[in-house]
């Protein structure tokens, strides 16, 4: 399968929806510019699975976690972000949606791995605090498998200070960062 083609112009709400899905890549959009990228490699996507698998097993019924789902973080110009994990309401989950919207996460979740360590630390981590996705977690796979989370506090991100008792949502969970890339 080939990659999306280039544009001449920003890309609008109606003309993203239109591309076909891709396998291959990890397609987002910021202010309007097109951006494609390689998915990430064979511990990447068992790290999304097994968190998305560890969160869903510890939060509320009324809450779910999934994994690589599009966020629409603003509209105009349009800003479309992949987060490796969402924690969203069950409810609104179960409807099936193609995309949600920046207000429905309230967990967005990067799994850091060359070439995204310096857009989800910096671009990000700005973008989803300014979306206000309430929750932010960036976590790093090299040894020791590391977990850095943040709060959003009158619109801006602040870093949790005590990340051995994480919570979502208001909720305590527990996780096993050590298992996220081990068979």
């Amino acid at each position: 399968m080939t990659a999306p083609a280039l544009t001449d112009h920003l890309f609008t709400f109606d003309e993203w929806t239109a591309l076909p899905a891709y396998e291959r890549f990890k397609v987002e959009v910021v202010e309007g510019v097109l951006n494609v990228s390689p998915r990430g490699h064979a511990l990447h996507q068992r790290a999304i699975l097994k968190l998305a698998s560890q969160l869903d097993s510890v939060l509320p019924r009324q809450l779910c976690a999934l994994g690589e789902v599009d966020v629409v973080l603003t509209r105009t110009p349009l800003s479309v972000r992949v987060p490796d994990v969402v924690v969203v309401d069950s409810e609104l989950a179960q409807t099936n949606p193609a995309r949600f919207e920046a207000a429905d996460v309230r967990l967005a979740v990067e799994i850091l791995s060359d070439g995204t360590r310096r857009v989800d630390r910096v671009m990000k981590f700005a973008e989803y605090a300014e979306a206000g996705i309430p929750q932010y977690w960036m976590i790093e796979l090299s040894p020791p498998t590391s977990l850095r989370a943040f709060t959003s506090v009158d619109g801006r991100y602040e870093a949790d200070r005590n990340t051995s008792r994480m919570s979502v949502a208001g909720h305590p969970v527990d996780l096993a960062l050590d298992l996220l890339t081990e068979r």
